[in-house]
């Protein structure tokens, strides 16, 4: 009987220590969502998984579960599609709101959400007059006021580089915090190598062991990689009749330009002109293009060539975002170019419009 009595205890011992455990629990509380599976998802190498599911009863239902660390993950309604985001961590997280605006739903309980509210509530202000000033721009836009536009546009940039510089403020005075690798990678986009490792290496080293941030340092490395200054990385991709074509056999002429497009993508097809512009006065003088297109549709690719008049050879495996040469290239968006050397050297990154024109005019010495 002692035995038994001291398992017993030694059980009732184990479960007590089980159930202490760091662990989150999440307590919904959705008006209009009687009988709705509501699903914990986050995103992962690319891929949605899903951490936890419960059915809701009379709008009520309960999720747990143990997350490794504080993370940005979605509450997804079933098959509504409608969401929210909150970070998930180990502690009793509420989630009030109702269904038909859940993006809405007040969620308390999360040191790493406050945390992430304040950022935001910082910077309200910024963020509502550049709501202001874009409702303004399409007013104007469909007004046809020229002036009007141009001037919006200008405070429109403006308020996006300050608020630029609040997110970085926040990464550099918050290096121990759960936020900061989301916001280093919605800023990442817009940084050059130098200045996101330097961020990376102003990290505690906890946070900079997390995999969002490791797989920002392997950006880092690929950025490098194709950096002014460096050879162009080699890469062969079927062109539009299914011919595979190198990309080191188009050096040779004085210069040529990787350009990174696609048929769906509206600021690349707006920029075609400039390019067709730059080839139409310059190919006899040494400059090439070698168009490599983010599309998946092959019709679409081939409608967008002959649309435009882009008469340069042109590759794409058809993988959209995971097309190989961005991938080797850090693309990622669009449109991106490239422009190299008789020698395949990389000389210019991201040249538009007059950008590029002045750039290919300078290098080849010559007048219009």
């Amino acid at each position: 009987m002692k035995k038994i009595s001291s398992l017993l205890v030694i059980i009732t011992v184990l479960m007590a220590a089980c159930s202490s455990a760091p662990h989150f629990v999440v307590k919904g509380k959705i008006e209009g969502s009687d009988s709705i599976t509501f699903y914990l998802q986050k995103r992962d190498a690319g891929k949605t998984l899903t951490i936890d599911s419960a059915i809701s009863k009379k709008g009520s239902f309960t999720m747990t579960g143990i997350i490794e660390y504080p993370q940005l993950v979605s509450l997804v309604a079933g098959s509504t599609k409608k969401r929210t985001s909150l970070y998930l961590e180990n502690s009793e997280i509420t989630v009030t709101g109702r269904l038909d605006s859940l993006y809405k739903a007040v969620i308390k309980g999360s040191k790493t959400q406050d945390e992430y509210n304040s950022f935001v509530d910082s910077n309200k202000p910024l963020s509502d007059k550049y709501s202001k000033t874009y409702i303004e721009y399409q007013a104007a836009s469909q007004a046809g006021n020229a002036a009007r536009v141009a001037e919006l546009e200008k405070q429109a940039d403006s308020l996006q580089n300050m608020m630029k510089e609040l997110q970085k403020e926040f990464v550099k005075s918050h290096p121990a915090s759960y936020v900061t690798p989301t916001i280093l990678g919605n800023l990442s986009y817009e940084m050059e190598a130098p200045e996101i490792e330097a961020a990376i290496n102003g990290l505690d080293s906890t946070i900079a062991k997390i995999p969002q941030i490791v797989i920002l340092k392997e950006r880092v490395a690929v950025m490098k990689a194709v950096a002014i200054g460096q050879k162009a990385p080699d890469f062969t991709m079927n062109d539009v009749n299914g011919n595979p074509v190198t990309l080191s056999s188009k050096f040779g002429p004085k210069l040529l330009l990787i350009d990174f497009w696609a048929a769906w993508c509206g600021p690349c097809r707006r920029e075609n002109p400039n390019v067709v512009k730059v080839y139409g006065e310059f190919h006899k003088k040494g400059f090439d293009v070698f168009g490599v297109s983010l599309d998946q549709k092959k019709e679409d690719w081939l409608k967008a060539i002959a649309d435009d008049k882009l008469t340069w050879t042109h590759v794409s495996d058809l993988q959209y975002w995971s097309n190989a040469a961005a991938k080797k290239y850090a693309v990622n968006s669009i449109p991106a170019n490239f422009l190299l050397d008789e020698t395949g050297t990389i000389i210019g990154k991201n040249l538009r419009g007059d950008d590029l024109y002045n750039k290919v005019k300078e290098v080849l010495g010559a007048r219009k």
